[in-house]
């Protein structure tokens, strides 16, 4: 029994050290976005600001050049149709190749599979020159369309459709349900969990991402996290209001996860990536 306890104690501690680990970039945004640049670079680190230096919200919402509260009303935009698009179309893509068993499906799953292994930084040139083309430059279809298919949002949704008891759907074609009617009826609202999943790790990832709205978006469809770069120059840093940006960028998506966590774990272990 003794014995017992010590482990588990080893165990918590361990537990403890992580944690602390992963909370310490966060503690140090916070930090910096209430410190003054020179208490930021200084030499010698303390773990709270000198002073409480407030005039770093204003300065950075008063930053008619950056934009900064048009570039989260940018990202809220792009990252919300982005993830409604593309949680539709995974959710289909993924029913369907979990239910209807074909050598073509087979096929396309072998292929989205694929889709996988290619870096998404390669096909950013032909995706830039479609969309340049297609006249969709500093635009929100140029933000969102060509990124809107997920391969991994889709096998995700397969995964759970392959435990998903077809006896459910196969009584509600025996009510008079059409395949379509069943789906929408039957399928989804029993599978809120998942879609909660795979829209918050969506959401995250659209509105973290940076290497395609930079290429795209431009003065009136700038995003947040283009708009942040903009405190790097080769003049220098602007910590101060880097690191404040960066702390207000932080807080939405802080306050969807820790409402959703629960939905991404039980989405993640019902799939089968256990």
């Amino acid at each position: 029994m003794r014995q017992r306890k010590f482990w588990l104690g080893v165990r918590y501690a361990v537990l403890v050290v992580l944690a602390l680990f992963f909370v310490l970039p966060f503690w140090v945004i916070v930090r910096n976005a209430f410190s003054t640049n020179k208490n930021i670079t200084s030499a010698t680190w303390n773990w709270l600001p000198d002073q409480v230096n407030l005039t770093n919200v204003r300065s950075l919402l008063a930053n008619d050049s950056i934009g900064i509260l048009r570039a989260l009303l940018n990202s809220a935009v792009q990252a919300s149709l982005q993830t409604v698009v593309t949680v539709f179309i995974s959710l289909l893509a993924g029913y369907a190749l979990a239910r209807y068993t074909h050598r073509a499906s087979k096929l396309m799953l072998g292929l989205t599979v694929f889709t996988l292994m290619v870096p998404v930084a390669t096909i950013f040139v032909p995706m830039f020159i479609i969309t340049a083309q297609l006249g969709w430059v500093d635009t929100f279809r140029g933000l969102v369309i060509p990124t809107v298919f997920s391969a991994f949002a889709t096998y995700l949704f397969r995964q759970y459709f392959l435990d998903f008891p077809v006896e459910l759907e196969d009584a509600s074609l025996v009510d008079g349900c059409n395949p379509w009617t069943s789906f929408w009826r039957i399928v989804v609202p029993n599978s809120r969990g998942i879609i909660a999943a795979v829209g918050t790790i969506v959401l995250i990832g659209a509105w973290n991402a940076f290497l395609w709205p930079s290429l795209i978006g431009r003065d009136d469809t700038r995003t947040v996290q283009v708009a942040l770069s903009q405190f790097m120059t080769s003049q220098g840093v602007r910590y101060p209001e880097l690191f404040m940006g960066s702390l207000i960028v932080v807080a939405p998506m802080l306050v969807v996860f820790l409402f959703l966590q629960r939905y991404l774990v039980q989405g993640l272990t019902t799939s089968g990536l256990r």
